[in-house]
């Protein structure tokens, strides 16, 4: 454990160091992001204009919501989005190769080595938004509900990353992730809707075998309606599912990787 912990300490260092060599992709992402927030809360607020309640949930609700799904957003595009994004060139052009004999798990040197410096002044931003609209919610929150709600807003960012890596594991066999990347980030928009606007087949997919709906809408049904003991067992059960599903198919992918000096 220390090891990795050791590891993952280099791999912030040198990415940092590394960031500043590019201040103007540095601070062009702090302003793409910031107007996506915008984008974002000026849509439900036109949308307010129009209704006091959405899938049954008020303004000051679906804020929190909103912002809860910022603060995801922003640790997956910090923590793994690089990454993601070169797993299908390093499979295709067979430099995967060069990870596979590190000494260490693969899996977590593929996955993290890559911390996007120039999107942590975002998870500040995302982390200021979300402590706003924690504080303007007009009745109380009891500190352990808040405490839960941000431990499974972490929880939905792994969950995010693990969606997301599920969609990219089939380059292996496929050799092209561009169809399997567009449904991902077209589905990958009901994440940023609460569940409750959605019903029948649609919802049960959404809660289950994609689960978007569990990344920002179930910590904030925890955080507004109390801790519900089934609510939580099949966010943290489907997450740990998805888990043991995607390391499995990444340990077969493995097997079936052609490398460079094949």
């Amino acid at each position: 454990m220390g090891r990795y912990l050791r590891l993952y300490l280099n791999f912030l260092r040198f990415s940092f160091s590394r960031a500043m060599e590019f201040r103007l992709d540095f601070f062009f992402r702090v302003v793409m992001d910031a107007a996506f927030y915008a984008v974002q809360i000026v849509f439900f607020s036109v949308i307010y204009r129009h209704t006091a309640l959405l899938g049954g949930w008020s303004y000051d609700q679906v804020l929190i919501f909103a912002c809860g799904f910022f603060l995801i957003d922003a640790l997956h595009m910090t923590i793994f989005a690089n990454n993601m994004w070169w797993l299908p060139i390093f499979v295709n052009k067979g430099d995967l190769d060069y990870y596979l004999v590190r000494p260490v798990s693969s899996l977590f040197f593929l996955s993290l080595r890559d911390f996007a410096a120039n999107s942590f002044l975002n998870l500040l931003l995302a982390a200021a938004l979300m402590a706003w609209a924690l504080l303007r919610f007009p009745g109380p929150l009891d500190p352990l509900r808040v405490t839960l709600f941000l431990a499974l807003l972490v929880n939905g960012a792994f969950l995010y990353y693990l969606i997301h890596l599920a969609f990219l594991i089939p380059v292996f066999w496929l050799h092209s992730n561009r169809g399997l990347g567009e449904t991902f980030y077209t589905l990958e928009k009901y994440s940023e809707k609460p569940d409750r606007i959605f019903h029948g087949w649609v919802r049960r997919l959404l809660v289950s075998a994609l689960p978007f709906s569990l990344i920002a809408s179930f910590p904030a049904a925890l955080l507004f309606e109390g801790l519900r003991p089934g609510l939580l067992l099949h966010v943290l059960g489907v997450t740990a599912l998805a888990f043991a599903a995607v390391r499995a198919a990444w340990q077969l992918a493995l097997r079936n990787y052609s490398s460079a000096s094949s």
